[in-house]
């Protein structure tokens, strides 16, 4: 089964592909989905921040190791994996981050970064989901964690649905 998961605000730039068995946990598809998304997040977020930062630096072999790492985390972290119809693995994200966090910090120095405190201020400012109070949304409808994916689709494993990540909302008093 592939699900397409966007952001439910619309206004993100994390969506990926996920891939799972129809008779899966809402709850184990949403731990899963939600650690992808905002390690998603927190590619993105080091990109935006460090890459024009590393331009001039672009022909310097002690920079080349980072060069590389925001590229290929860059690669498989966007939106193009959906084009090209590969899901994303949260193990192969993770590998990615680690790789781009060793690399930052052998060159804290070259990025004008002079301690861990605003690396951890950076990632600190990301956006990113909590488990327990973000909802699984399909076709509008709040996916309920105790039941199964098959619950609301069926158990045909060749479907390609879209779902929707939004925190939850708390009803006016």
């Amino acid at each position: 089964m592939r699900l397409h998961v966007k952001s439910g605000d619309d206004s993100c730039q994390n969506e990926f592909l996920y891939e799972c068995h129809s008779d899966s946990l809402i709850e184990e598809i949403a731990s899963e989905v939600i650690q992808i998304f905002n390690l998603q997040s927190k590619i993105h977020r080091l990109i935006s921040e460090f890459e024009p930062r590393l331009l001039p630096f672009s022909g310097d072999p002690k920079a080349t190791p980072l060069l590389r790492a925001f590229s290929e985390a860059k690669s498989y972290a966007s939106k193009d994996m959906i084009i090209h119809n590969r899901p994303l693995s949260f193990l192969v994200l993770r590998h990615h981050f680690e790789t781009i966090e060793r690399e930052l910090v052998a060159n804290f120095d070259t990025l004008g970064v002079y301690d861990s405190t605003q690396y951890q201020q950076l990632l600190s400012d990301v956006r990113l989901l909590d488990k327990e109070t973000t909802q699984l949304k399909l076709a509008g409808k709040e996916l309920m964690k105790e039941k199964q994916l098959c619950d609301y689709i069926g158990r045909n494993e060749k479907t390609k649905i879209v779902l929707k990540l939004q925190p939850k909302t708390t009803p006016p008093c």
